[in-house]
């Protein structure tokens, strides 16, 4: 327990700091805190949201939130209310992308239709690649919750 204790110690700052989370500063500056952050990568052709802007969705199912990581992942775990989707026909599992033809079957070829994607997080480019192609095809409400799903486990998701 005390491995585990003395391990967390050192990971919480880390994933502050890799977060962009913000500690209270004596200036008096806004301060973010870790349901309120993003990434904030620089020119994202989609807009990002914070795990407290996905709370929201998901209790008002305001959106439709897909899964963009391969069916065996989202039986493992998954956001309440996300759906998966299969993959793309004829894509290596190395580029995984799901398929926009499902999803442009559940939303009845609605283009205008809120949709929130997310993946395993920082590292994983799965949704970024599913939100091209899904403003490719002429998606126009398209959004990320690029923190993943690690980030929504750690936070009691």
């Amino acid at each position: 327990m005390q491995a585990l204790s003395a391990l967390m110690w050192c990971v919480v700052p880390i994933v502050w700091l890799a977060l962009g989370i913000c500690i209270p500063s004596a200036s008096g500056q806004a301060v973010v805190n870790i349901y309120q952050a993003t990434l904030m990568e620089a020119d994202q052709k989609t807009p990002e949201i914070s795990t407290q802007e996905l709370r929201q969705i998901v209790a008002e199912h305001s959106a439709m939130i897909v899964d963009a990581r391969p069916f065996d992942e989202y039986t493992v775990s998954h956001i309440p209310g996300a759906i998966t989707v299969p993959a793309k026909p004829g894509v290596p599992r190395s580029q995984y992308v799901s398929d926009i033809a499902a999803i442009g079957s559940m939303v009845q070829g609605n283009t205008a239709a809120p949709l929130v994607l997310y993946c395993n997080g920082p590292f994983c480019d799965k949704s970024k690649r599913l939100a091209e192609a899904l403003l490719g095809a002429g998606y126009t409400n398209v959004r990320r919750y690029q923190l993943g799903m690690p980030v929504w486990r750690a936070l009691g998701g």
